[in-house]
């Protein structure tokens, strides 16, 4: 439910991204009712059981397009993640770092935009019954680490933000009122959307997901004193390289929600902590 709610907090896609979009639903015959653009930021939440080719692309003669490319300018959920067979969540790992799948057939070759926010879900464990004190868990040790071990390492680096779901309690249902509307969030993440454009606009680039780590590094270096925690945590070892940027690109994210003009060693800490949270969902 959580992750249905994502596209909705997304802004309208712009004339380029909505062509791009529509696009590539045509060729993959998922076409609009209305034959006009599409202008939402679409959601894809494919089965378990789906194959390489329907996640990926595929098919007879010219590759088409898969769910992670119908999922460009979107999301792509991939719910009880483990299920999933490893080389097709490894598949991911180049439209991850590319923003873009090549896919290669005896009749051509085919390359599809897939930039997308890759979102995975899990039980706690293989019975689902770790959460809270588990005390009904029967899994062991061993086949927690199999069940988890199914994603990969490399895949997992890719990942900005790892957080556990505690279950609901009794008490949260009398919570009724206070949540927040998608309205209200969806106007923070458009007022962070236009701070990102216009910091990254003589970059000729949108969003903090695309800045590239030598501009990460070089026009956009922060204080030592700021990144010191980070720079810590890749002489530990803690963090790969692939991991430092990107804990630096959801720094600056959270600067921009926070209306702040440069990340602060507060967020540095709140994205390194962010990203190395528990993760069984």
């Amino acid at each position: 439910m959580l992750a249905e709610r994502l596209p909705g907090l997304l802004p309208d896609l712009a004339d380029k991204a909505a062509m791009e979009v529509t696009a590539i639903h045509s060729l993959a015959a998922v076409r609009s009712s209305t034959g006009t653009l599409l202008r939402r930021p679409p959601f894809e939440n494919p089965h378990h059981s789906a194959t390489a080719a329907a996640i990926i692309g595929g098919g007879s003669g010219l590759p088409r397009p898969g769910a992670a490319s119908r999922a460009h300018r979107g999301v792509l959920f991939l719910d009880e993640a483990p299920e999933f067979e490893r080389r097709v969540l490894d598949a991911l790992r180049q439209p991850l770092e590319s923003g873009e799948l090549v896919i290669h057939r005896s009749a051509g070759t085919a390359a599809y935009p897939a930039r997308f926010q890759l979102v995975l879900a899990s039980n706690p464990c293989p019975c689902g019954k770790a959460s809270g004190k588990g005390m009904d868990c029967t899994c062991t040790a061993i086949m927690r680490r199999r069940y988890f071990g199914r994603i990969s390492g490399p895949l997992l680096d890719r990942v900005d933000i790892q957080l556990q779901v505690e279950r609901v309690s009794l008490a949260d249902f009398g919570q009724a009122g206070m949540e927040e509307g998608t309205d209200a969030v969806a106007g923070r993440v458009l007022a962070a959307r236009q701070r990102q454009a216009e910091r990254l606009g003589a970059f000729g680039i949108e969003t903090n997901s695309q800045v590239p780590g030598r501009t990460l590094r070089g026009e956009l270096r922060l204080a030592p004193g700021t990144t010191r925690i980070l720079d810590t945590a890749l002489e530990r070892g803690i963090l790969t390289a692939r991991g430092y940027d990107r804990v630096l690109r959801l720094a600056w994210t959270l600067a921009d929600l926070d209306h702040s003009n440069i990340p602060t060693a507060d967020h540095i800490g709140q994205a390194l902590g962010l990203r190395q949270a528990t993760t069984t969902a």
